[in-house]
């Protein structure tokens, strides 16, 4: 059975002592960042606006989505896609799609994302409809 428990501006003891953040750490692999800047997504959430998803398969967390919002509609996606992890031994069994659908059944407005090109999670937002109009370029500043 599939539990969703939402999360946009009051935090549990999950999401306050840094367990959310860890499960993302564990499960994001080398597509995640360092935990302390995950965390960072996370207090955006509930300090400047955005929405948490964390996805309960029997009983146990299966998936997490952090989105923050931009507040910058029309000319930028109100909503950007931070982070989405699932649990390695649940891949491929349709989790992580329904996670994503659950997520955006949520949302208002526009939503955009950064994926590498390599990352096999390119192919399920392709299915949900994302597109890749643009070239993003960075300048990294040290």
């Amino acid at each position: 059975m599939i539990h969703y428990t939402h999360y946009r501006n009051q935090k549990d003891t999950y999401v306050a002592n840094g367990e959310l953040a860890k499960f993302l750490h564990l499960h994001l692999e080398k597509y995640g960042d360092a935990q302390e800047d995950i965390q960072k997504a996370i207090d955006y959430v509930f300090n400047t606006g955005g929405h948490i998803t964390v996805q309960h398969f029997e009983g146990n967390p299966s998936g997490a989505v952090v989105v923050n919002s931009t507040g910058m509609g029309g000319y930028i996606p109100e909503n950007i896609l931070v982070y989405i992890a699932m649990r390695a031994d649940l891949r491929g069994k349709g989790l992580g799609k329904k996670l994503m659908q659950e997520v955006l059944s949520e949302l208002d407005g526009d939503v955009a994302l950064h994926v590498e090109a390599e990352n096999p999670a390119r192919f399920l937002y392709e299915s949900l409809g994302f597109t890749n109009p643009y070239l993003e370029m960075r300048l990294k500043r040290k």
